[in-house]
């Protein structure tokens, strides 16, 4: 008997990023992607409807942003593990996003295999004190 994958959203308002989140995450024989969003209000009509293990969300997109998300999917789906991405390693959107109910947080430009791990510790119910919390920026 095959194990269940670990059924995943992505939602990035760059179609770019979307896609390469796609490509890397759906290469695993483990996870499967179900779902791609552009904007807060399309991952909470996702996570709605297919309630996937993991959500990833940017942190700065369309609809409200990654908190917006992070508090709707919390309450649709509280099983439901969110990875925060950002381009932005400030300390006050990490504070925002986990205020919101994420656990994770990777800077974009990560490499595949952390942002893959991640979504497995989620996706299993495990947290890591590992994540890739970004310092705070000096000038």
């Amino acid at each position: 008997m095959t194990p269940a994958k670990l059924s995943v959203v992505i939602s990035d308002d760059d179609a770019m990023i979307r896609d390469a989140l796609r490509e890397v995450l759906d290469a695993e024989p483990d996870l499967e992607v179900v779902g791609v969003a552009a904007d807060a209000d399309e991952a909470i009509d996702l996570t709605r409807r297919h309630v996937p293990a993991v959500v990833v969300l940017d942190v700065r997109m369309p609809g409200g942003g990654g908190g917006r998300a992070a508090r709707e999917i919390r309450r649709l789906a509280p099983g439901t593990g969110i990875l925060a991405l950002s381009a932005h390693a400030d300390l006050a959107a990490v504070e925002d996003i986990r205020a919101a109910g994420v656990t994770e947080y990777i800077v974009k430009g990560a490499p595949n295999r952390d942002i893959v791990a991640a979504v497995r510790r989620l996706g299993t119910g495990r947290t890591s004190g590992e994540h890739r919390s970004p310092q705070r920026e000096t000038p």
